[in-house]
């Protein structure tokens, strides 16, 4: 038995994936399985990922006999996965050489730990790195374990034991199902930070970073949110105030400015040099 699953949930990102197989052939740990489950691609994904990995048998690939969702196939990675030790890897993204490592060596020096996780590099669409999101310690299940700032990070690690006593990933959330158990698992067992860049994160137009989808990452992390509310009988209803409300007053002032900004009097009063304020403005 191998001593890491890395978990690959893919759907149409094949054209992506030749660096994902490069940084794991690259690892400085050798003793790794790679679970690919294709999520009925609707392109050449998986022609593209078997001639990428050839005759690499630490490659196991998988399909779902139609698209799923990706609740129900990180669900279904991780009951394919042989390793005690697990992570999941984005088929767009990338692993520094030493991450395997690093995390093998961390769950080992904390038995008791559920979750390892560590710091994500942004990079572009090329994977040239940008900048450097720093991950947190959590130690209370407080607003922290909420994740709303990524608070646990890639690259996220877990012991299958102590998952398996949580309810698991939903395969009803569409979006943010990570959020989700990330919560489950810390309220099982104690959670590792580690303060190491392992994972190379590729941002680019069909990825959860973009405009488009990060307002459907926020819904599906609300209900998500409701869920645990739900689960550790509390209520989230102040946050969500505290959240939204704030910003929709914040919203109709800033569209109250600009209309007095783009007002022909302010216009006026700015060229006679009556309001002195109103560049600052």
């Amino acid at each position: 038995m191998s001593k890491f699953s890395i978990l690959i949930a893919n759907y149409n990102n094949g054209h992506f994936f030749e660096k994902c197989c490069q940084s794991l052939v690259a690892q400085t740990e050798t003793d790794w399985e790679a679970v690919i489950l294709d999520d009925g691609s609707t392109d050449d994904s998986l022609e593209v990922i078997k001639k990428i990995i050839g005759d690499d048998s630490r490659f196991k690939i998988h399909q779902n006999d139609q698209n799923k969702g990706i609740g129900y196939t990180k669900r279904r990675l991780i009951d394919l996965a042989e390793a005690e030790i697990c992570g999941f890897l984005d088929p767009d993204d990338a692993l520094a050489p030493h991450a395997l490592e690093i995390v093998l060596k961390t769950h080992s020096e904390y038995p008791d730990a559920g979750l390892v996780y560590s710091n994500f590099v942004r990079c572009d669409e090329n994977l040239n790195p940008v900048s450097v999101h720093k991950a947190k310690q959590i130690t209370a299940l407080d607003e922290s374990y909420y994740n709303f700032n990524a608070e646990i990070s890639h690259f996220v690690t877990f012991k299958k034991k102590i998952y398996e006593q949580t309810s698991g990933i939903d395969p009803f959330l569409k979006v943010a199902e990570d959020k989700d158990w990330y919560m489950k698992m810390c309220e099982i067992a104690p959670v590792k930070y580690i303060d190491e860049d392992l994972y190379l994160y590729r941002i680019h137009d069909n990825g959860i970073s973009t405009t488009k989808n990060f307002e459907k990452s926020l819904f599906w992390h609300w209900v998500a949110l409701i869920k645990m509310a739900e689960r550790r009988n509390i209520s989230v209803e102040e946050l969500f105030l505290q959240s939204y409300v704030p910003k929709k007053k914040y919203d109709q002032a800033l569209n109250q400015l600009n209309h007095v900004k783009n007002s022909r009097w302010a216009k006026l009063g700015n060229t006679l040099g009556i309001f002195k304020i109103f560049k600052k403005l």
